[in-house]
């Protein structure tokens, strides 16, 4: 019974890894790489899909492969793993980027839009070298926080909230309330430099 058991869990976990859905076992977060048929034609992934930098050109459309989970109109790219239930946290390392968001979106969310422009996505942005928090094309300023090199990001799902964590100080900046109403991915978007993401992270104490 208990070898039953043990190998009725194997398929279960092998199930979710396959489908794309984070499995909420162990304490540990989400690991994700970044979707290279969800990014913009201006973005460019590296580092083992880990990262991603933006080119003011881009690559030649007729070098794209095309399909209708690219994001058209915004330099956005999608994680491949999607979350629906549990508590994650992942980090993202800055490099030379002045303008970036980061946060979750719905799964299926326009593709002709930006995460932040609709109601679909929870992002903080930083720009003009002040942080806001962005929904619905809204933004608010974020006090407390400069340029640090990385930033963490922490997810309770079950709670609707999406934080900014201060990883120096392994303290949240700001929390998001959320309206979750099915699978939401990481999510990104920049227009200069690049970003590097950090998963697969255990939920800081504390926190």
């Amino acid at each position: 019974m208990a070898l039953l058991f043990a190998r009725s869990l194997r398929l279960c976990r092998w199930g979710a890894k396959r489908l794309g859905v984070a499995s909420t076992e162990a304490q540990r977060g989400v690991s994700f790489k970044l979707e290279e048929k969800t990014a913009h034609s201006s973005l460019a992934l590296f580092r083992g899909d880990t990262g991603v930098k933006y080119g003011l050109v881009g690559l030649e459309p007729t070098k794209v492969a095309l399909n209708v989970e690219r994001f058209r109109e915004w330099a956005v790219v999608l994680a491949d793993t999607a979350v629906t239930s549990g508590r994650h946290y992942w980090e993202v390392t800055v490099k030379r980027s002045q303008q970036f968001r980061i946060g979750v979106a719905d799964v299926d969310m326009s593709r002709d839009s930006c995460i932040g422009v609709d109601d679909r996505s929870w992002v903080f942005t930083y720009a003009q070298r002040k942080w806001y928090t962005m929904l619905a094309n809204e933004k608010a300023p974020i006090e407390g926080i400069g340029q640090p090199e990385k930033v963490g990001l922490l997810l309770e799902y079950e709670a609707q909230k999406l934080s900014l964590v201060d990883v120096s100080q392994v303290s949240v900046v700001h929390t998001l309330q959320t309206d979750f109403r099915g699978p939401v991915v990481p999510a990104f978007a920049l227009w200069d430099g690049e970003l590097l993401t950090h998963s697969g992270l255990e939920v800081p104490p504390g926190l």
